[in-house]
């Protein structure tokens, strides 16, 4: 009987540590999933030395996508006649908005405190989304209300400023 019990025991424990050991792999997963989604923009927001910085004048867009004449205010670098700019609720035709200009393209990011915000918000959604699995897989609700506060507070922010 004694076997029973240990044999019992140490299975439970496996269970255990393997439930924790993959919850926490997940967790990890999405949370680097959502730097290397924001990350694509951020780097050009948050870096800008020696790229392209100016103000876009959308014109028109269609379903994904705004383009417009751009100004640069960076030394020694013409205007162009066109550049586009991801569409999203708060670009709007006719709109002035301060961009960076990924290198080697004609597409422009956002910039400022606006930009900064709105290249992170995917980050925001993972913390939300390892929220939940850092909640129910892992247990620990207190890690996870702190990844949900944040993530509420990044795409809050995000929102107000763009």
């Amino acid at each position: 009987m004694p076997s029973a019990v240990v044999s019992r025991r140490v299975s439970v424990a496996a269970l255990r540590f393997g439930r924790l050991a993959s919850m926490s792999v997940v967790a990890v997963l999405i949370l680097v999933a959502g730097v290397w989604a924001s990350w694509g923009d951020a780097q050009h927001v948050m870096l800008p030395k020696g790229r392209e910085q100016g103000t876009v004048r959308v014109t028109r867009c269609g379903e994904s996508r705004c383009s417009g004449s751009f100004a640069s205010s960076s030394p020694g670098v013409g205007a162009r006649s066109a550049v586009v700019l991801e569409r999203s609720v708060a670009v709007r035709p006719g709109g002035l908005y301060a961009v960076v200009v990924k290198p080697g393209s004609d597409v422009a990011v956002r910039s400022g405190p606006a930009g900064v915000l709105f290249a992170w918000v995917p980050l925001g959604g993972a913390l939300l989304l390892a929220s939940v699995v850092v909640a129910g897989g892992l247990r620990r609700t207190r890690a996870a209300w702190v990844l949900a506060g944040s993530g509420v507070v990044l795409l809050t922010a995000a929102f107000v400023l763009v």
